[in-house]
């Protein structure tokens, strides 16, 4: 007799998979790429996309959607950036985003309207490493007040990312951390990772950020 036994986090998230690939699909057929931003908490996931919106809202006709574990603090803060629909998913203590949390939220958004969707993950390098959302990539946001061994400790989420950005480069004179040797560390871990150097403060580096943006957004959707 075989005897195999399932236990529940495999179902959860075999479950979990099932609703990204159709969400994958649904962004897919609308044309619209959708951004995964991660991060250690307050690596300046909400400072970048405030000035991204501001300054790339109407342009590339950007929907977010915001995921925090106890409040709706930053929604709030983008939305006053847009008239679009910022859409708050409060994870009531979960460490990371679901696909069917993620799913839901866009049956508030009209992706035939939308060019470009960031999806603003909890602040956490570990859970959402390995939760897909039905996102077309993964950024991770590398803050310079942060150890440059982060990729070493945290491998799994810079493996599974397209694209890492330094944030708050506006500090590193005041800092001892080595952009160099953590750049090095990141290319240790994942040679095909894209490297971006920001400060949504002074705007260092940001045009570099929308340019990717743009690239990545279709032409000729209409906002």
């Amino acid at each position: 007799m075989t005897i195999r036994t399932i236990d529940v986090r495999e179902r959860v998230m075999a479950k979990n998979d099932e609703i990204a690939r159709t969400t994958r699909e649904r962004l897919a057929g609308a044309c619209v790429p959708a951004l995964n931003l991660v991060s250690s908490p307050g690596s300046g996931k909400t400072t970048l996309l405030e000035r991204t919106v501001k300054q790339l809202g109407e342009e590339l006709a950007v929907a977010v959607v915001t995921g925090d574990v106890q409040t709706r603090n930053d929604a709030d803060r983008i939305a006053r950036y847009t008239d679009r629909l910022v859409q708050a998913v409060v994870t009531n203590g979960a460490c990371h985003l679901d696909a069917r949390q993620v799913a839901t939220a866009l049956d508030a958004i009209d992706l035939h309207a939308t060019r470009l969707l960031f999806i603003e993950n909890v602040g956490n390098l570990v859970c959402p490493a390995s939760w897909d959302l039905g996102e077309t990539a993964k950024v991770v946001l590398f803050s310079v007040t942060e150890g440059e061994d982060k990729p070493l400790k945290y491998p799994r989420m810079f493996q599974v990312a397209r694209y890492v950005v330094f944030t708050k480069v506006d500090l590193l004179p005041h800092l001892a951390f080595d952009v160099e040797l953590a750049t090095r560390y990141v290319r240790q871990v994942n040679p095909t990772l894209q490297v971006l150097r920001v400060s949504a403060l002074t705007g260092e580096g940001m045009q570099d950020w929308f340019d990717l943006l743009r690239s990545l957004a279709p032409a000729g959707q209409t906002a």
